[in-house]
């Protein structure tokens, strides 16, 4: 059965038609404390020009007509779905929008309206085991991978499609894009993944090897039985690499616009894909928390997704591309920072690396010191860190402004009293009044210390170098400012404080621990 909309529908505004994170559970929404109350805008000012791709938009020329349909799978079962089409004659492109296991297809049909009002198909599907499709769900696995496969391949074959099919989704959709894209499905043109990942196992579940505490809740409220299959498999393995974009980066090789904000919690997974395949993936990455920008701060509205369809599934040679790989927006913001850079690659061009040294006097200096060793209890309470249980370190305010463009990279030499231990570095900005703002952070389990996919002993008492990499950031570091970097044995509640009972020396001064900055200063 038909319904069709009113043409107040297709055309609603660009604020309404992209789902706001309110629409993903809970645990997947968690971001930093943060508030904005800049109104949102919809273009990208770099000086004082507008790239032509933010501004893009054409009018709505159709009216919307849905219709719920089973999709079969090539193993007799089948997705429930709805779709959108143009109330028109004819033939049109089609986008999978937002293909998670959530079970939203009204409010996502009445997103994805604005795009069929502008001449494509959309459709809306749960995936196995969730909503009206049958089955047993299991987030990312193999047999998810093959239904989104089927599903894409039965689009183009219907008679109202063109045949050029385009995936986009957020946090669990944009996760369904990337590894539907890496098993090429033959007619999917291009995709659109907003805060997806490039790792399950690292990005999300274990962090550095770590269990994430965090996303328990969103395990109990989605899929309850992975409480189970993920704590079987602590190490990384074939059912990780399952999951995994990282594992198959060679097959993403269609075109990218990877969209993600430098206050997502996942945020390290832009980066890594963009890195491993610069040609065919352009990076947005804005002053977002997890979720849609629709509604956050910088809100780049509907036009770039829109272009991004033209080019790619319409064929449109005025539908423009960004125009540099890399549009990034400087933050703390909207306001610390300076907004919006184009760059060429990430890091930027002309980044360069600063070593700093922990100090036995709390300073992170350039100047080793003395050798010398500190000490903090392991914290295995479900709770922040005692002052014991952690080591602060705080470089002196800077007399100019910082910029860290990528990650902040730590070298522990650390030894453990217990048989295996946990590292977390986290790194602070703290204001001339005392107040701190966390801008990065990293964690490594050490028996995970030479990869995941198998554990190493540790001796007690015996001196490791642990390498730590923190997500990257795109950070403005105010004059008068310091940088604090924190050690500790958690990082409560973004790990599980699972390690156990004793103490960590820390190696510090000549021969110790360094921590290795990404700075760049922008040339005119």
């Amino acid at each position: 059965m038909f319904v069709t909309y009113g043409r107040i529908l297709a055309a609603l505004s660009t604020a309404l038609t992209v789902p706001l994170a309110a629409h993903t559970p809970a645990a997947a929404q968690i971001g930093p404390s943060l508030t904005h109350d800049q109104p949102a805008t919809h273009e990208v000012r770099i000086g004082e020009a507008t790239d032509p791709f933010f501004a893009y938009d054409r009018p709505a020329a159709y009216e919307v007509r849905t219709e719920r349909v089973q999709v079969p799978l090539r193993d007799g079962s089948h997705l429930a779905c709805d779709l959108h089409r143009p109330a028109a004659d004819g033939r049109f492109p089609v986008i999978v929008y937002d293909y998670t296991a959530y079970d939203q297809l009204d409010s996502l049909g009445r997103a994805a309206a604005y795009f069929v009002a502008r001449g494509y198909n959309a459709a809306v599907c749960n995936a196995r085991g969730s909503g009206g499709s049958p089955g047993y769900l299991d987030p990312f696995s193999a047999q998810e991978q093959r239904d989104n496969y089927d599903l894409i391949e039965w689009l183009a074959a219907q008679p109202w499609s063109t045949g050029k099919v385009g995936q986009m989704g957020v946090s669990y959709g944009g996760h369904s894009s990337l590894l539907v894209a890496v098993n090429k499905p033959p007619h999917l043109a291009a995709i659109i993944p907003v805060d997806g990942i490039s790792d399950w196992y690292e990005n999300t579940i274990y962090r550095g090897g770590i269990y994430s505490a965090r996303i328990r809740d969103w395990q109990r409220s989605t899929a309850p039985d992975t409480l189970t299959t993920y704590a079987q498999h602590p190490l990384y393995d074939d059912y990780w690499r399952e999951r995994s974009v990282k594992a198959r980066w060679k097959d993403l090789d269609i075109p990218v616009l990877q969209i993600a904000g430098w206050y997502d919690r996942y945020r390290a997974a832009m980066v890594e894909n963009f890195q491993a395949r610069p040609g065919n993936v352009w990076l947005v990455a804005g002053p977002w928390q997890h979720g849609w920008p629709a509604g956050q701060p910088a809100d780049i509205g509907n036009g770039p997704y829109l272009a991004w369809w033209d080019r790619w599934l319409s064929g449109r040679r005025d539908a423009p591309l960004p125009a540099a790989k890399v549009t990034s927006y400087e933050i703390p913001g909207p306001g610390a920072g300076t907004g919006w850079k184009r760059l060429s690659t990430w890091p930027p061009r002309g980044a360069r690396q600063e070593r700093l040294r922990l100090g036995g006097d709390g300073g992170l200096t350039a100047d080793a010191g003395e050798p010398a060793s500190r000490r903090f209890t392991v914290n295995t309470d479900q709770a922040p860190a005692a002052p014991d249980e952690r080591l602060t370190f705080h470089t002196r305010p800077y007399q100019s402004d910082l910029v860290l463009t990528g990650e902040i990279t730590a070298t522990v030499r650390a030894a453990f009293s217990a048989t295996d231990g946990n590292l977390a570095v986290v790194a602070e900005d703290v204001a001339p009044d005392g107040m701190a703002v966390r801008i990065t952070q990293g964690w490594l389990k050490a028996s995970h210390r030479f990869g995941h996919d198998h554990a190493v002993p540790v001796r007690p008492g015996k001196t490791y170098d642990l390498r730590i990499r923190t997500w990257p950031t795109h950070y403005r570091l105010a004059a008068g400012h310091s940088l604090r970097i924190i050690v500790s044995s958690d990082d409560y509640p973004e790990i599980d404080s699972d390690a156990s009972e004793g103490s960590v020396d820390v190696r510090i001064g000549r021969g110790g621990t360094d921590i290795v900055l990404t700075t760049w200063k922008e040339t005119p």
